[in-house]
């Protein structure tokens, strides 16, 4: 049985129970948003700001993602040039709001230059005005002002609905111990705290996921909203010859992406991958597939985010959810002999 917060019409439980390849929810696969309520489908569906995507293809993918299951989708100020949030205008209409769960990311508020107090509270008013809705489920903060101080950072609660006022803060911009800061406002001042970290998750990229965020998840319940799964594509395998036309690392403004594939850690990487597909071979899968249930396999991330261009390609991803009870024991750790990165902490946080 499907939890009512994360279906749609009878129409369409009629379809899950009857063969549809929908989502595998967590007592069959969803998942709480770390230790809150909140629950979410355990892929998500970002938005992506490549050249030349078309706006009617976006609300097609979004309703193919919720018609599969999917109930998350994140959206941000940034993407697109401003306009990524936006392609959802006319989507929740078609829905039960009560059915979605919509994120943003906030930080410059527009083309504004003030700070981050200011400019979050005129992003967060944009964000909404664009989305036309009255809230949002969970607010990011794309990352911290240091002439702002913590307690600038937080948002109140403004709606009686069931938004959420959370914390986020990159990879790259916001330690541990920046995050525990800000949970000791929020409770200061009564107010949520964190509850969710988004993070970069894929088999070349697993400290922060699997050693940093379950210290937080089990001291102050931030959970973990994991994105590219393929590692901008690399994961794939699809640069496995080199730079395909009209590929994402052969676009304009990509130019770091394909110095990173061609580089030679880029090389023992392509080399890692083939190694791989052999795996997904005899799994009966594509490569994206298992790269993206291995993501999944782990039991600290609350939900994968997907980016797709194409319908095709959102459906395979979404395949991935059928790989998962194939990872057995033996196959993460033929998979973690291939790659050679497993990382270890040194404290057991299962205790």
């Amino acid at each position: 049985m499907y939890p009512e917060s994360t279906t749609g019409s009878p129409a369409r439980l009629s379809l899950r129970q009857t063969g549809s390849p929908g989502m595998i929810y967590r007592h069959l696969f969803c998942r709480n948003l770390g230790k809150s309520g909140l629950r979410v489908s355990c892929l998500g569906l970002g938005e992506l700001p490549l050249p030349g995507f078309r706006l009617n293809m976006a609300e097609q993918l979004m309703t193919l993602a919720y018609d599969n299951g999917i109930n998350l989708f994140d959206t941000a100020e940034v993407y697109a040039a401003g306009n990524c949030d936006g392609n959802m205008t006319s989507f929740p209409l078609f829905y039960r709001r009560s059915s979605l769960v919509i994120t943003t990311k906030i930080f410059w508020g527009g083309k504004c230059l003030v700070t981050v107090l200011m400019s979050s509270s005129l992003g967060l008013k944009a964000s909404l005005e664009r989305l036309q809705l009255e809230y949002v489920d969970v607010v990011f903060a794309n990352r911290p002002d240091p002439n702002t101080p913590m307690e600038g950072l937080i948002f109140r609660n403004t709606s009686s609905q069931t938004f959420i006022s959370t914390l986020h803060f990159t990879v790259r911009a916001m330690t541990s111990m920046e995050i525990m800061e800000a949970y000791s406002v929020a409770r200061q001042f009564n107010l949520i705290p964190p509850i969710c970290e988004q993070a970069e998750y894929h088999m070349f990229q697993r400290e922060k996921v699997e050693v940093q965020l379950p210290e937080l998840f089990h001291k102050i319940g931030v959970g973990a909203m994991t994105w590219s799964p393929l590692a901008c594509g690399i994961v794939s395998g699809k640069y496995d010859s080199g730079i395909p036309p009209y590929s994402r690392a052969s676009l304009k403004g990509y130019q770091w992406l394909k110095d990173k594939i061609l580089s030679e850690e880029g090389r023992r990487q392509q080399a890692k991958l083939k190694e791989l597909q052999a795996i997904a071979e005899r799994l009966g899968c594509t490569l994206p597939q298992l790269a993206i249930a291995w993501c999944l396999r782990n039991e600290g991330v609350s939900s994968v985010l997907l980016g797709a261009s194409n319908a095709d390609q959102l459906m395979e991803n979404i395949g991935a959810i059928q790989v998962l009870p194939k990872l057995s024991s033996s196959i993460i750790h033929e998979i973690d002999s291939i790659l050679g990165n497993k990382p270890y902490s040194k404290k057991d946080y299962r205790s």
